[in-house]
Protein backbone atom coordinates (compact mmCIF):
# COMPACT_ATOMS: atom_id res chain seq x y z
CA UNK A 1 0.00 0.00 0.00
CA UNK A 2 1.83 3.55 -0.63
CA UNK A 3 1.75 6.02 1.56
CA UNK A 4 -1.02 8.83 1.13
CA UNK A 5 0.16 12.38 -0.50
CA UNK A 6 0.22 15.55 2.11
CA UNK A 7 -0.26 18.82 0.57
CA UNK A 8 1.61 21.69 2.56
CA UNK A 9 -0.16 25.15 1.45
CA UNK A 10 1.88 27.55 2.39
CA UNK A 11 0.91 31.50 1.45
CA UNK A 12 3.00 33.81 1.72
CA UNK A 13 3.19 38.25 1.38
CA UNK A 14 6.40 40.30 2.22
CA UNK A 15 7.96 37.30 4.44
CA UNK A 16 11.15 37.86 3.33
CA UNK A 17 12.74 37.22 6.64
CA UNK A 18 11.01 33.74 7.86
CA UNK A 19 9.64 32.18 4.58
CA UNK A 20 13.11 30.33 4.38
CA UNK A 21 12.87 29.16 7.94
CA UNK A 22 9.40 28.26 7.39
CA UNK A 23 10.22 26.30 4.09
CA UNK A 24 12.76 24.26 5.71
CA UNK A 25 10.12 22.90 8.69
CA UNK A 26 7.80 21.89 5.07
CA UNK A 27 10.43 20.14 3.24
CA UNK A 28 12.17 18.58 6.36
CA UNK A 29 9.53 16.64 7.24
CA UNK A 30 9.76 12.85 8.05
CA UNK A 31 6.52 11.65 6.06
CA UNK A 32 8.32 10.87 2.50
CA UNK A 33 4.95 12.08 0.36
CA UNK A 34 4.71 15.33 0.77
CA UNK A 35 4.15 18.19 -1.70
CA UNK A 36 4.49 21.87 -0.83
CA UNK A 37 2.91 24.41 -2.47
CA UNK A 38 3.61 28.16 -1.92
CA UNK A 39 1.47 30.69 -2.98
CA UNK A 40 3.41 34.42 -3.18
CA UNK A 41 0.64 37.00 -2.66
CA UNK A 42 2.35 39.58 -4.68
CA UNK A 43 5.57 40.52 -2.29
CA UNK A 44 6.92 43.43 -2.79
CA UNK A 45 10.14 42.28 -1.12
CA UNK A 46 12.57 39.07 -1.76
CA UNK A 47 9.87 36.42 -0.82
CA UNK A 48 8.92 35.26 -3.95
CA UNK A 49 12.99 34.96 -4.76
CA UNK A 50 13.43 33.02 -1.14
CA UNK A 51 10.58 30.34 -2.82
CA UNK A 52 11.95 30.35 -6.00
CA UNK A 53 15.11 29.11 -4.52
CA UNK A 54 13.31 25.89 -3.09
CA UNK A 55 11.34 24.92 -6.14
CA UNK A 56 11.71 21.18 -7.46
CA UNK A 57 9.39 18.42 -7.89
CA UNK A 58 8.63 18.28 -4.77
CA UNK A 59 7.94 22.33 -4.07
CA UNK A 60 5.75 23.86 -6.14
CA UNK A 61 5.74 28.36 -6.16
CA UNK A 62 2.81 30.09 -7.45
CA UNK A 63 2.60 33.72 -8.03
CA UNK A 64 -0.62 35.97 -8.26
CA UNK A 65 -1.55 40.00 -7.75
CA UNK A 66 -2.49 40.87 -4.11
CA UNK A 67 -5.51 39.56 -3.33
CA UNK A 68 -5.10 38.48 0.73
CA UNK A 69 -4.23 35.44 2.38
CA UNK A 70 -7.51 33.84 2.06
CA UNK A 71 -7.58 33.97 -1.91
CA UNK A 72 -3.84 32.57 -1.70
CA UNK A 73 -5.12 29.67 0.82
CA UNK A 74 -8.25 28.87 -1.90
CA UNK A 75 -5.25 28.83 -4.83
CA UNK A 76 -3.34 26.82 -2.95
CA UNK A 77 -6.05 24.67 -2.05
CA UNK A 78 -6.96 24.55 -5.70
CA UNK A 79 -3.60 23.14 -7.08
CA UNK A 80 -3.02 20.50 -4.43
CA UNK A 81 -2.70 16.92 -5.14
CA UNK A 82 -2.66 15.79 -1.80
CA UNK A 83 -4.76 12.90 0.20
CA UNK A 84 -4.46 15.28 3.26
CA UNK A 85 -4.55 19.28 3.44
CA UNK A 86 -1.67 20.72 5.86
CA UNK A 87 -2.09 24.82 6.20
CA UNK A 88 1.01 26.89 7.00
CA UNK A 89 1.66 30.42 7.03
CA UNK A 90 4.75 31.81 6.01
CA UNK A 91 6.04 32.24 9.38
CA UNK A 92 5.35 29.69 11.36
CA UNK A 93 6.96 26.49 12.01
CA UNK A 94 6.59 22.79 11.85
CA UNK A 95 8.35 19.77 13.93
CA UNK A 96 10.11 17.15 11.67
CA UNK A 97 7.35 13.98 12.47
CA UNK A 98 4.46 16.69 12.69
CA UNK A 99 2.92 15.30 9.53
CA UNK A 100 4.09 11.73 10.33
CA UNK A 101 2.58 11.30 13.47
CA UNK A 102 -0.63 12.57 12.34
CA UNK A 103 -1.08 10.76 9.47
CA UNK A 104 -0.19 7.48 11.29
CA UNK A 105 -3.60 8.47 13.92
CA UNK A 106 -5.60 9.58 11.16
CA UNK A 107 -5.06 5.78 9.77
CA UNK A 108 -6.74 4.36 12.72
CA UNK A 109 -9.65 6.47 13.28
CA UNK A 110 -12.79 6.19 11.20
CA UNK A 111 -13.44 8.53 8.24
CA UNK A 112 -14.37 11.94 9.15
CA UNK A 113 -11.69 12.52 12.01
CA UNK A 114 -9.50 15.44 11.99
CA UNK A 115 -5.94 15.98 13.24
CA UNK A 116 -4.67 18.50 15.84
CA UNK A 117 -1.95 18.90 18.19
CA UNK A 118 -0.23 20.82 20.99
CA UNK A 119 1.13 24.18 19.54
CA UNK A 120 2.99 27.12 21.27
CA UNK A 121 3.81 30.82 20.32
CA UNK A 122 7.45 32.31 20.22
CA UNK A 123 9.01 35.52 20.31
CA UNK A 124 11.35 37.36 18.68
CA UNK A 125 12.06 35.42 15.72
CA UNK A 126 13.73 33.18 18.61
CA UNK A 127 12.30 29.59 18.96
CA UNK A 128 13.90 29.12 22.53
CA UNK A 129 11.07 31.58 23.88
CA UNK A 130 8.08 28.77 23.30
CA UNK A 131 6.90 26.56 26.30
CA UNK A 132 5.11 23.43 25.95
CA UNK A 133 2.47 24.14 28.33
CA UNK A 134 -0.74 21.80 27.94
CA UNK A 135 -4.23 23.46 27.64
CA UNK A 136 -7.83 22.60 27.91
CA UNK A 137 -8.11 21.49 24.77
CA UNK A 138 -5.34 19.62 24.21
CA UNK A 139 -7.71 15.98 23.56
CA UNK A 140 -10.00 14.17 21.29
CA UNK A 141 -13.46 15.49 20.55
CA UNK A 142 -16.39 13.46 19.36
CA UNK A 143 -18.62 15.23 17.91
CA UNK A 144 -15.91 17.94 16.37
CA UNK A 145 -18.18 20.55 17.11
CA UNK A 146 -17.94 19.97 20.41
CA UNK A 147 -14.53 22.02 20.32
CA UNK A 148 -16.41 25.25 18.67
CA UNK A 149 -18.46 25.31 21.64
CA UNK A 150 -15.88 24.78 24.09
CA UNK A 151 -13.73 27.45 22.05
CA UNK A 152 -16.56 30.04 22.18
CA UNK A 153 -16.66 30.25 25.84
CA UNK A 154 -13.22 30.74 25.91
CA UNK A 155 -11.53 27.55 26.70
CA UNK A 156 -9.55 26.74 23.59
CA UNK A 157 -7.85 27.88 21.13
CA UNK A 158 -6.15 25.79 17.61
CA UNK A 159 -3.86 27.77 15.11
CA UNK A 160 -4.73 26.42 11.34
CA UNK A 161 -1.33 24.95 11.14
CA UNK A 162 -2.07 22.36 13.44
CA UNK A 163 -4.93 20.64 11.51
CA UNK A 164 -4.00 17.91 9.48
CA UNK A 165 -7.57 17.93 7.16
CA UNK A 166 -8.62 14.48 4.93
CA UNK A 167 -9.12 15.78 1.69
CA UNK A 168 -13.15 14.40 1.92
CA UNK A 169 -13.59 16.75 5.07
CA UNK A 170 -11.43 20.07 3.40
CA UNK A 171 -14.24 19.73 0.38
CA UNK A 172 -16.77 19.47 2.19
CA UNK A 173 -15.94 22.61 4.31
CA UNK A 174 -15.54 24.51 1.43
CA UNK A 175 -12.91 27.62 0.82
CA UNK A 176 -11.97 30.32 2.55
CA UNK A 177 -13.79 33.53 3.11
CA UNK A 178 -11.95 35.92 0.63
CA UNK A 179 -13.81 39.46 1.78
CA UNK A 180 -13.27 39.12 5.65
CA UNK A 181 -11.11 41.18 7.28
CA UNK A 182 -10.95 39.07 11.08
CA UNK A 183 -11.30 35.82 12.26
CA UNK A 184 -11.08 34.15 8.87
CA UNK A 185 -9.51 31.25 10.32
CA UNK A 186 -12.13 31.40 12.96
CA UNK A 187 -14.90 30.95 10.26
CA UNK A 188 -13.13 28.32 8.50
CA UNK A 189 -12.64 25.94 11.78
CA UNK A 190 -16.38 26.32 12.01
CA UNK A 191 -16.80 25.50 8.19
CA UNK A 192 -14.36 22.23 8.93
CA UNK A 193 -15.48 21.09 12.61
CA UNK A 194 -19.15 20.76 11.29
CA UNK A 195 -18.44 18.89 8.44
CA UNK A 196 -16.23 16.49 10.60
CA UNK A 197 -16.96 13.87 13.21
CA UNK A 198 -14.16 13.52 15.17
CA UNK A 199 -11.00 15.41 16.22
CA UNK A 200 -7.81 13.43 17.07
CA UNK A 201 -5.20 15.07 19.34
CA UNK A 202 -1.86 13.94 18.71
CA UNK A 203 1.03 14.05 20.97
CA UNK A 204 3.99 15.16 19.48
CA UNK A 205 2.65 16.85 16.41
CA UNK A 206 4.29 20.33 17.38
CA UNK A 207 3.84 23.65 15.91
CA UNK A 208 4.94 27.24 16.52
CA UNK A 209 3.57 30.10 16.31
CA UNK A 210 5.55 33.02 15.91
CA UNK A 211 3.76 36.42 17.51
CA UNK A 212 4.32 40.21 17.86
CA UNK A 213 4.64 40.96 14.35
CA UNK A 214 3.62 45.03 13.89
CA UNK A 215 1.28 43.76 10.79
CA UNK A 216 -0.24 41.30 12.02
CA UNK A 217 -4.28 41.32 10.86
CA UNK A 218 -5.08 40.41 13.98
CA UNK A 219 -4.14 43.70 15.45
CA UNK A 220 -6.74 45.42 13.25
CA UNK A 221 -9.48 47.33 14.79
CA UNK A 222 -11.19 50.37 12.95
CA UNK A 223 -14.95 50.68 12.22
CA UNK A 224 -14.07 48.61 8.86
CA UNK A 225 -12.62 45.60 10.48
CA UNK A 226 -15.01 45.81 13.42
CA UNK A 227 -17.82 45.11 10.84
CA UNK A 228 -16.01 42.14 9.09
CA UNK A 229 -15.38 40.57 12.23
CA UNK A 230 -19.40 41.27 12.95
CA UNK A 231 -20.16 39.27 9.82
CA UNK A 232 -17.39 36.44 10.53
CA UNK A 233 -19.52 35.88 13.89
CA UNK A 234 -22.54 35.85 12.53
CA UNK A 235 -21.08 33.17 9.97
CA UNK A 236 -19.78 31.14 12.62
CA UNK A 237 -23.05 31.31 14.70
CA UNK A 238 -25.04 29.80 11.42
CA UNK A 239 -22.46 27.18 11.04
CA UNK A 240 -22.87 25.45 14.57
CA UNK A 241 -26.67 26.28 15.22
CA UNK A 242 -27.56 24.98 11.78
CA UNK A 243 -25.39 21.89 12.79
CA UNK A 244 -26.95 21.59 16.39
CA UNK A 245 -29.14 23.78 17.87
CA UNK A 246 -29.08 23.13 21.30
CA UNK A 247 -28.68 24.83 24.43
CA UNK A 248 -25.17 24.30 24.79
CA UNK A 249 -24.75 25.66 21.40
CA UNK A 250 -26.44 28.59 22.02
CA UNK A 251 -24.36 29.84 24.60
CA UNK A 252 -21.53 29.48 22.59
CA UNK A 253 -22.55 31.79 20.87
CA UNK A 254 -23.64 33.76 23.24
CA UNK A 255 -19.89 33.39 24.50
CA UNK A 256 -18.52 34.49 20.63
CA UNK A 257 -20.89 37.21 20.91
CA UNK A 258 -19.61 38.68 23.98
CA UNK A 259 -16.23 38.18 22.74
CA UNK A 260 -17.25 40.77 19.92
CA UNK A 261 -19.04 43.55 22.61
CA UNK A 262 -15.65 43.30 24.31
CA UNK A 263 -13.37 43.87 21.08
CA UNK A 264 -15.70 46.44 19.65
CA UNK A 265 -17.17 48.28 22.43
CA UNK A 266 -17.25 51.68 22.23
CA UNK A 267 -16.38 52.02 18.38
CA UNK A 268 -19.08 50.25 16.51
CA UNK A 269 -22.45 51.54 18.64
CA UNK A 270 -24.84 49.79 16.00
CA UNK A 271 -23.42 46.80 16.15
CA UNK A 272 -23.10 46.51 19.74
CA UNK A 273 -26.43 47.27 20.38
CA UNK A 274 -26.71 44.49 17.84
CA UNK A 275 -24.72 42.07 19.52
CA UNK A 276 -26.58 42.85 22.85
CA UNK A 277 -29.46 41.66 21.47
CA UNK A 278 -28.04 38.84 20.42
CA UNK A 279 -26.61 37.29 23.38
CA UNK A 280 -30.05 38.38 25.66
CA UNK A 281 -31.72 35.94 22.60
CA UNK A 282 -29.19 33.03 23.17
CA UNK A 283 -29.27 33.20 26.98
CA UNK A 284 -27.34 36.74 28.31
CA UNK A 285 -24.21 37.40 29.90
CA UNK A 286 -21.91 35.08 31.18
CA UNK A 287 -18.35 36.26 30.31
CA UNK A 288 -16.16 38.82 31.92
CA UNK A 289 -13.93 41.21 29.69
CA UNK A 290 -10.22 40.94 30.10
CA UNK A 291 -9.79 44.07 31.94
CA UNK A 292 -6.73 44.91 34.19
CA UNK A 293 -6.72 43.22 38.15
CA UNK A 294 -7.46 47.01 39.74
CA UNK A 295 -10.66 47.24 37.94
CA UNK A 296 -12.31 43.92 38.22
CA UNK A 297 -13.83 45.27 40.78
CA UNK A 298 -15.30 48.13 38.54
CA UNK A 299 -16.82 45.36 36.55
CA UNK A 300 -18.16 43.43 39.26
CA UNK A 301 -20.26 46.22 40.29
CA UNK A 302 -20.73 48.74 37.54
CA UNK A 303 -20.75 46.44 34.86
CA UNK A 304 -18.28 45.48 32.03
CA UNK A 305 -18.70 48.93 30.04
CA UNK A 306 -17.49 50.87 32.61
CA UNK A 307 -14.73 48.92 33.34
CA UNK A 308 -13.74 48.76 29.70
CA UNK A 309 -14.16 52.97 29.24
CA UNK A 310 -11.73 53.30 32.42
CA UNK A 311 -9.11 50.73 30.73
CA UNK A 312 -9.18 52.47 27.25
CA UNK A 313 -8.57 55.65 29.04
CA UNK A 314 -5.59 53.96 31.11
CA UNK A 315 -3.79 52.68 27.86
CA UNK A 316 -4.70 55.98 26.22
CA UNK A 317 -3.06 58.06 28.89
CA UNK A 318 0.63 56.17 28.23
CA UNK A 319 0.48 54.90 32.17
CA UNK A 320 0.65 50.86 31.36
CA UNK A 321 3.76 52.08 29.18
CA UNK A 322 5.33 53.92 31.62
CA UNK A 323 4.58 50.94 34.10
CA UNK A 324 5.90 48.41 32.33
CA UNK A 325 9.11 50.49 31.21
CA UNK A 326 9.65 50.96 35.22
CA UNK A 327 8.93 47.13 35.66
CA UNK A 328 11.75 46.36 32.94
Amino acid sequence: MTNPLVSILITAYNAEPWLAETLGSATGQTWPEVEVIVVDDGSTDGTLGIARRYESERVKVIHQENRGACAARNRALAEARGDFIQYLDADDLLVPDKIERQVRRLETEPQGTVATGPWSRFYNDDLTTATQRSAPDWRDYEPASDWLIQSWEGRGTIPIFSWLIPRAIAEAAGTWDEVLLLNQDGVYAAQLLVAARKIAFVEGAWGYYRSGLANSISRRRSGEALRSLYEAYTLCERALLDHRDTPEARRACAGLWQQFLFTAYPRVPDLVRRAETRVEELGGMYRKPGVIRPLRPVSTLFGWKPALRLQQAYVRSGLQELIQRVKA
